[in-house]
């Protein structure tokens, strides 16, 4: 029977193999250690939260009768930072095409995009939620020894 650690670096594995991540989520693990147990947690916590908000804020200004593209294009970058910072290859990626339809000022292109966005940004919520499970689940079988 696989560990909870085991089962940890499996779901990691795959989700590098699928595109969801990529090495800035590395760069988090090793910065985590024994003086900041809970670092990963707090970073992924804090992205979730943000990330949320993000999404909404871009919809209200999507659905104004004269949407402002250049604070569109704010919010989108600062979200794009945001994703990158914790390795969200797939919702960084999206938040790039956002990024050019603000540009373009493609009210149907940002729609679009804002869409995939949200869809990929609740994907990657829900994957990191379950990184937050196994941890806990690694803390809890080490502690036990």
């Amino acid at each position: 029977m696989a560990t909870p650690m085991d089962q940890l670096t499996t779901f990691l594995s795959n989700m590098f193999a699928e595109g969801l991540l990529d090495t800035q989520f590395q760069e988090l693990q090793m910065i985590q250690g024994p003086d900041m147990p809970n670092f990963i947690s707090e970073v992924i916590t804090l992205f979730c939260e943000d990330g949320e908000r993000i999404i909404n804020e871009l919809a209200k200004l999507l659905d104004k009768p004269c949407v402002d593209f250049d604070r569109l294009d704010a919010i989108a970058h600062r979200f794009k930072g945001s994703s990158a910072s914790v390795g969200a290859l797939r919702v960084k990626n999206t938040c790039i095409q956002l990024h050019v339809f603000c540009k373009e000022k493609s009210l149907n292109g940002c729609l679009m995009t804002l869409n995939t966005v949200s869809n990929e940004f609740y994907n990657m919520r829900g994957k990191f939620q379950m990184i937050l499970q196994l941890e806990q689940q690694v803390k809890t079988y080490y502690s036990k020894k």
